[in-house]
């Protein structure tokens, strides 16, 4: 989609939009200041253990705007049902208070910190994600998301900042901040036009601990279906473990990705088998802004090659893949199916 035209939006919704990419340069920069400021054992102590995710004292600093911020700034004319891991009510807050949930025009996903323990210990940049959808009862879902807003959280040692934001149907646009100046510069971002995922980089994430040696049996099964033997001396293609959903997102909107599998929560049912509970997933308040990758032309599917409905909650557990082009998800679905099939997790599928 193109990056130049502007949105045409409602005012309501226009309005909104501004307001939410004041409050995630109100976030960027305090967190950059406690960063800055804040001793690294402290930043990384548990604040709290939920039952979705580890709260640490870093995602402290940005929750506490979050909730003030749209009561203040927002919900005196935007009605609105706030929703994110680790504030108040279980992660729903109502605003106004004493609007009724079927009286607000808005449901609003947020994440204040994607990619936390990346940034704690100052290894990589993390990102504040929003996503807007109007308010379709119980049943809204990441599909009826139609405004959405990523921010860029630099290193202490980095000035510049990339902002992102997207309007369904519209397209995406781009700029990058000096938080130094204030300085806004118009950003052009353009996924990877290859055909293959040779001498790129393409990987399923494997964080943390759990089933590990699945996904990875899993990636090689798919690099090699795709490419082929590796050749002595050659490198098929590179993995990077980026720590955060919208991180990743951003490599493939970037252009440095080509692909890239979530597949955690299917890995629940061969943990059962062992014996082992599942580990950290990745929710939907993660993958809230896959809206502005869609709008970019990147290919965001569940593992069926559905788009993503899981509901706008704190809890459910999502399973995504990111193709940077048509070339790359012929060349890797096919591939996908078959190792999932063949494991007995698309019972539907022939191995």
């Amino acid at each position: 989609m193109p990056q130049s035209s502007r949105s045409t939006l409602d005012p309501q919704a226009n309005r909104l939009l501004q307001a939410i990419r004041r409050l995630h340069a109100i976030i960027r920069d305090a967190v950059v200041r406690a960063c800055e400021t804040t001793p690294l054992d402290r930043l990384s102590q548990v604040a709290q253990d939920e039952e979705g995710d580890t709260i640490y004292q870093v995602d402290r600093v940005s929750e506490a705007l979050v909730v003030d911020f749209f009561r203040q700034e927002v919900a005196p004319w935007a009605p609105l049902l706030l929703i994110g891991e680790g504030l108040p009510n279980g992660g729903r807050v109502l605003l106004p208070q004493g609007v009724a949930e079927e009286e607000v025009r808005w449901r609003v996903i947020v994440d204040p910190i994607d990619g936390t323990r990346e940034l704690m210990y100052q290894k990589r940049p993390a990102w504040i994600l929003t996503g807007v959808a109007a308010n379709h009862g119980p049943e809204t879902g990441l599909h009826h998301i139609e405004l959405a807003v990523q921010t860029e959280i630099p290193l202490v040692k980095q000035h510049l900042s990339d902002v992102l934001w997207a309007v369904r149907g519209q397209g995406a646009w781009a700029e990058r901040v000096n938080r130094l100046t204030g300085q806004r510069t118009p950003l052009t971002l353009r996924p990877s036009q290859a055909r293959s995922i040779a001498h790129g980089f393409a990987m399923l994430v494997r964080y943390f601990p759990g089933a590990r040696d699945e996904l990875a049996a899993m990636d090689e099964e798919m690099v090699l279906g795709a490419l082929g033997p590796v050749q002595p001396g050659k490198a098929h293609c590179f993995e990077d473990q980026y720590l955060s959903s919208a991180g990743q997102l951003y490599e493939l909107m970037a252009g440095h990705y080509r692909f890239v599998g979530d597949l955690r929560p299917l890995m629940e049912q061969l943990l059962a088998r062992r014996g082992l509970s599942l580990g950290i997933c990745a929710h939907p308040y993660d993958l809230c802004t896959e809206l502005i990758a869609r709008e970019l032309g990147v290919i965001v599917t569940d593992e069926r090659g559905r788009p993503l409905q899981a509901p706008l909650s704190i809890h459910p557990n999502v399973t995504w893949v990111g193709y940077a082009n048509p070339h790359i998800r012929a060349q890797m679905e096919p591939q996908l199916r078959r190792a999932l099939a063949r494991r007995g997790l698309l019972a539907d599928d022939v191995g």
